[in-house]
C-alpha cells in the first residue's frame, strides 16, 4: 500500500522509512519558524536525527498494525513534506485523519493539493476507508483550500481543539466521504 508516486517531476510521495530521521531532521530545522503558527510547540530534542528516528520506528510500528500511514513528499535527497493518515478505525467506522504540511518553499505550488488528492483516492481504493477528516485553525485558509480541492466539505467547527503554537485553537473540521 502507498507504493512510491510521482506528484510531478522531481518530487514523490512514499512511506517514511528508518533511513530518513536525518532528512525529516533537517526539515523541521529548515521550517521551523515557517511551521510553529501551525504546529504545537516542539521541545529542541525534536529537531535532532535521534528523536526523529524514534519517532519514525513508532509510526513504522504503527503502519504494521495498520493504525497509521506515515508519508513523506521527497525531493532530490531532501524530505520537504509530511502527510499523515493517522487513528485509523475499521468496524463500521473506516474513517482516519489527515494531518499534513509542506515545506515553505514549496507552499502555494500545488504540491499539497496533489498530495492530498492521491491520499484520498488510496484511502478509496487501497485503503478501503469510508471516510477521511481533517481541521484546520480558523485561519488556515491555504490549507482549507487544499481539503476542498481535494472534495472534503466543512462540517463544524470545534471550540479549543488543539494546542497549536501554545494556546488552545478552535479548528475547522473537514471530511470527505469516499463511499456512498
Amino acid at each position: 500500500m502507498f507504493e512510491p508516486c510521482q506528484l510531478r517531476p522531481g518530487v514523490t510521495m512514499r512511506l517514511l522509512r528508518p533511513s530518513d530521521a536525518a532528512a525529516l531532521a533537517a526539515a523541521y530545522v529548515r521550517n521551523r519558524d515557517y511551521l510553529s503558527a501551525w504546529e504545537p510547540m516542539r521541545p529542541e530534542e525534536y529537531f535532532t536525527e535521534e528523536w526523529q528516528a524514534a519517532d519514525i520506528a513508532k509510526r513504522l510500528a504503527a503502519l504494521q498494525a495498520g493504525d497509521q500511514y506515515p508519508l513523506a513528499l521527497i525531493a532530490g535527497d531532501a524530505i520537504v513534506g509530511r502527510f499523515n493518515v493517522a487513528g485509523v478505525v475499521r468496524g463500521p467506522f473506516q474513517s482516519a485523519g489527515l494531518g499534513y504540511w509542506v515545506d515553505k518553499n514549496y507552499a502555494g505550488s500545488g504540491l499539497a493539493s496533489a498530495a492530498v488528492r492521491m491520499i484520498v483516492e488510496k484511502a478509496r481504493t487501497e485503503l478501503g476507508l469510508h471516510r477521511l477528516e481533517a481541521g484546520t485553525l480558523l485561519h488556515n485558509i491555504g490549507s482549507q483550500r487544499v481539503l476542498l480541492k481535494a472534495g472534503f466539505q466543512k462540517f463544524g467547527t470545534a471550540p479549543n481543539y488543539l494546542q497549536i503554537a501554545g494556546t488552545w485553537q478552535d479548528h475547522n473540521l473537514y471530511q470527505v466521504i469516499l463511499h456512498d
